[in-house]
């Protein structure tokens, strides 16, 4: 293992300043600051306020990477970063700060796409990914199912939400039910006092034949049902609510990646993104996966959420798999698709 290139990764695609350091699967720090409280009042991330504080963060996270990993800057052998999909600013000054310390170290730079370092980071848990692999990638901007026959080359889209994706969904419900921002974890919090049964949602696509997703009509549908509830001056109850809606959201997410599995005829379903840390959306993809004699991986909570580690483990891969470096003109591109691996 020694052998094996150090790799720092820099993420900075949203609120989340995250630095990770890697030795091929061997996960060495992994250092997260979050901008989230400040955006918290505003019921959703804003992106000049994400770039400041993304500024503030770099040096002191990555100076704490090194700190836990018990290494100095000179044993970095590679710098990866995210350089797409994202936030245009908040992903400029990640980007900004690699080719800075790739430069002044005089080491290789890897620009890497964040939602295939979703799918890269599950092997610092659970070992290499098969291959081939179903991948779903559920998020706050993205909902995703891919077919992946080798992350560090080979990426393929399946499917992809059509309108908001499952963590917006969230956010926005979360906020029509009076509970905090990110809505995520409260839901899932709130929803365990509840029952998934007590309101029949609507939900977008589910018999329609593709591998796409749709949770803007499930999130207005929610919104319909407590303004009604609201004007007849009755109490909403909330916990059913939130849990109504989130087996809603897993129903359909399970039930599509079950079905990308079977078309393809692949054993492999790995589950990543923010959205993967939701308690019902694990339980129900472990019951379907197991029926269906389909293998799960979802990494632990801390490695579905942004981080820096995930940036680390692609870019350890790219490297193993001989992959050349960037350029030092790398750009930040905010809409890079996932067929794009390396820039």
């Amino acid at each position: 293992m020694a052998d094996e290139p150090l790799v720092l990764g820099i993420e900075t695609s949203c609120d989340e300043t995250g630095v990770g350091i890697v030795r091929g699967h061997t996960l060495l720090a992994n250092t997260v600051a979050s901008s989230v409280e400040e955006h918290a009042r505003f019921g959703g991330v804003v992106p000049e306020v994400a770039s400041r504080a993304h500024l503030e963060a770099m040096t002191p996270t990555v100076e704490r990477a090194l700190e836990q990993a018990g290494l100095r800057f000179s044993d970095i052998d590679a710098v990866a970063v995210t350089a797409g999909p994202g936030l245009a600013g908040a992903l400029l000054v990640g980007v900004a700060a690699a080719k800075a310390y790739a430069l002044g170290l005089g080491v290789p730079l890897y620009g890497v796409n964040h939602l295939a370092a979703h799918v890269a980071v599950d092997q610092l848990e659970h070992g290499p990914l098969p291959k081939p692999s179903i991948a779903m990638l559920v998020s706050g901007g993205h909902s995703s199912l891919l077919l992946v026959p080798d992350v560090a080359k080979d990426v393929i889209s399946l499917g992809s939400t059509v309108d908001d994706a499952a963590g917006e969904a969230f956010d926005k419900v979360a906020r029509v039910l009076g509970l905090p921002f990110p809505g995520g974890p409260h839901i899932d919090r709130v929803a365990a006092e509840g029952s998934g049964m007590a309101v029949a949602f609507p939900r977008g696509k589910y018999d329609d034949g593709t591998l796409d997703f749709s949770f803007s009509g499930l999130k207005t549908a929610v919104a319909r049902w407590v303004e009604a509830k609201e004007r007849s001056g009755e109490s909403v109850p909330v916990a059913d609510v939130a849990a109504s809606f989130q087996e809603a959201v897993v129903d359909v997410l399970t039930r599509k990646a079950l079905q990308a599995c079977g078309r393809y005829d692949v054993k492999d379903l790995l589950i990543g993104g923010g959205v993967a840390a939701n308690s019902r959306l694990r339980a129900l993809a472990q019951e379907r996966c197991d029926a269906a004699g389909v293998r799960l991986r979802v990494p632990r909570p801390g490695l579905c959420t942004d981080n820096g580690a995930m940036i680390a483990a692609l870019g350890s891969e790219l490297v193993a798999a001989g992959v050349g470096p960037s350029d030092l003109d790398l750009p930040a591109d905010s809409s890079l698709p996932i067929t794009t691996i390396h820039v």
